[in-house]
């Protein structure tokens, strides 16, 4: 018995010269779609093959080109294949970050500097612990879930070569100040591109990180094969009512963005309660410092 697949779809595998049957034998399935035929081209699901943007700028006025960088290449390939095959969802939240900026100053007066990455590295960190089906992987055929016994964090950094996500490494094991080391080592060596290749790879989850530039929220993409990334943007000072009046808190923009194959709404929601809770009283991290 051949493929199963809409008249549409026949006709885009027919243009393409597609044999649909094979495609489907090859993937191991009965139904192929519109993006099993797509992504079988290379070209991707998004928009189709990339001949429809095939544009000559040129004719609209001056114009220059550069080229992309190798890094850059492989990140565009990724993330557009991520875009195009998770089911993604992104849940908004905010966390009062008032105790944790408080420690950071005394810790400061101390002469220990530690970012507040870091504390968001060690909350990830615990909270991935507690919650294992964030720690995880679907199989390639999407039949297995890899629930993960180590807690790998990926920490998307901005470099004038493109976006590289070096890993720390057991971060649950580690202290603040240890983490604090890691970040500014790994993003130094980042950004003068001298990452070695198994400094990359094998995260549990991804930070993405703008606080230091600006933003209220963003919709950040899941790094496959992990099934969430958290997206954290400008903390500010916001007006918060305590049942007689207003008053300033230092609250953190959190966006979780999570592949809706795995985790769902309740999931996400519970996991983020969880994270503000601990970012709210940050005293338990600092055991052993």
């Amino acid at each position: 018995m051949g493929a199963i697949a809409s008249p549409s779809v026949r006709k885009l595998a027919a243009d393409l010269g597609i044999d649909i049957d094979a495609l489907a034998l090859r993937l191991g399935r009965e139904t192929i779609g519109r993006e099993d035929v797509l992504n079988s081209t290379g070209s991707g699901a998004v928009g189709g093959p990339t001949r429809y943007w095939d544009v000559d700028h040129s004719e609209w006025g001056p114009v220059q080109q550069e080229p992309l960088s190798r890094m850059a290449e492989v990140a565009s390939a990724n993330l557009a294949a991520a875009q195009s095959l998770i089911p993604a969802v992104t849940h908004h939240e905010s966390a009062d970050v008032s105790r944790m900026e408080a420690t950071r100053a005394a810790l400061k007066a101390e002469g220990r500097s530690i970012t507040a990455l870091a504390f968001h590295v060690a909350v990830l960190a615990r909270c991935l612990k507690e919650f294992p089906r964030f720690n995880a992987s679907l199989s390639s055929d999407g039949k297995q879930l890899i629930l993960k016994k180590y807690v790998h964090i990926g920490i998307a950094v901005d470099t004038p070569n493109g976006l590289a996500v070096p890993v720390i490494r057991e971060a649950d094991k580690l202290k603040l100040g240890e983490i604090g080391k890691f970040l500014r080592d790994l993003a130094a060596r980042a950004r003068d591109r001298k990452l070695r290749a198994h400094e990359m790879g094998g995260a549990s989850m991804t930070i993405s990180n703008l606080g230091g530039i600006g933003g209220e929220a963003f919709t950040p993409i899941v790094n496959p094969p992990e099934v969430a990334i958290l997206g954290i943007t400008r903390t500010e000072l916001r007006p918060v009512w305590n049942g007689a009046e207003f008053y300033p808190v230092a609250m953190a923009p959190l966006d979780l963005s999570y592949d809706h194959r795995v985790i769902n709404g309740a999931d996400a929601a519970r996991f983020m309660e969880r994270y503000r809770t601990l970012l709210k009283d940050p005293d338990t991290l600092l055991a052993g410092g």
